[in-house]
């Protein structure tokens, strides 16, 4: 069976730049996400030999959910610019290695996930594998067909969600983390749910009805009052939480995501920022990265 592995970049540099300490590059560059980004990527192309890869980002501009409510992740700090600066780098880094990289403008890294796994989830001998810290993407799971790889604790430490994984940890279906979301809200987005109902109430009702329209359908039900009485936040949490399918990125074939040599010079790519293990004769060499003045600890292992 052949593997199409959907990064969620954003969320690797992320993890990346928050676990390893400062690094510049030889130009004096912030390079530490970036350099753990090239470990990792690295390892995974040279050990487990996925066919396909593509690397999803998100954009800048306000996406469909912003422009729905205003406060989505209105909590979230601003982005430090050295991050920033890695992040718009790495698109160099991705084709480096030979990955294709989408992003679309209204969308997030997340709908473009979305879109390749369900665009591409009916092909035969092929399983899907989503890499990424966000567990907004179980909603794609798909018995074993598509999964998701979640960092737990080092890149040798992640966990595989699956169908039946889901199902033991939420005792909900990939399709129902949806609604659980809905009602329970997601902290993480700044998406509040319906007040009152929390994680327990949430699978208790989902477990009966199935989904937020059936919860709403049955009034009835004293269980379901605090749901009726906030119909409109548990709608618009729904469509928040739910991951698109329609981001208009072009890839047609799976051939358009296989794995390729030629974006890049990689040995010049990979020498200029002192990654000198990561070029062809550099196997076993130290690198040339340096750290940089400490700007505070570093928070926790890569993944």
């Amino acid at each position: 069976m052949k593997t199409l592995l959907l990064i969620d970049a954003n969320s690797l540099l992320h993890r990346a730049y928050h676990a390893l300490p400062p690094l510049t590059a030889r130009d004096g560059s912030p390079a530490g996400a970036l350099y753990g980004v090239a470990k990792i990527m690295n390892k995974i192309l040279r050990e487990e030999k996925p066919e396909y890869v593509a690397a999803c980002f998100d954009r800048p501009e306000p996406t469909f959910r912003d422009e729905e409510f205003a406060e989505y992740k209105a909590q979230r700090p601003e982005t430090d610019g050295e991050l920033i600066t890695q992040l718009i780098a790495s698109h160099d880094l991705f084709r480096a290695l030979g990955v294709r990289v989408f992003d679309q403008a209204g969308f997030e890294a997340d709908d473009c996930i979305a879109t390749l796994a369900n665009r591409f989830a009916a092909t035969e001998d092929l399983q899907t594998v989503i890499l990424t810290g966000d567990r907004d993407t179980l909603q794609l799971v798909r018995d074993d067909r598509v999964v998701v790889r979640a960092p737990k604790k080092g890149i040798s430490e992640t966990k595989i969600y699956d169908e039946n994984t889901i199902r033991e940890e939420y005792g909900l279906s990939p399709q129902q983390i949806v609604d659980y979301k809905a009602l329970s809200g997601d902290p993480s987005d700044n998406i509040r749910g319906v007040p009152g109902v929390g994680p327990k109430t949430a699978i208790a009702l989902i477990s009966k009805y199935g989904s937020v329209e059936k919860i709403l359908a049955h009034p009835e039900d004293p269980a379901t009052a605090k749901v009726a009485s906030q119909r409109a936040a548990a709608e618009q949490s729904k469509r928040l939480v739910t991951l698109r399918d329609d981001a208009p990125l072009a890839a047609d074939s799976l051939e358009d995501l296989a794995v390729r040599e030629d974006d890049l010079d990689r040995e010049a790519y990979f020498s200029q920022l002192g990654f000198k293990s990561l070029t062809a004769g550099g196997a076993g060499s130290g690198d040339n990265v340096k750290k940089a003045v400490p700007q505070g600890p570093p928070q926790g292992t890569m993944f």
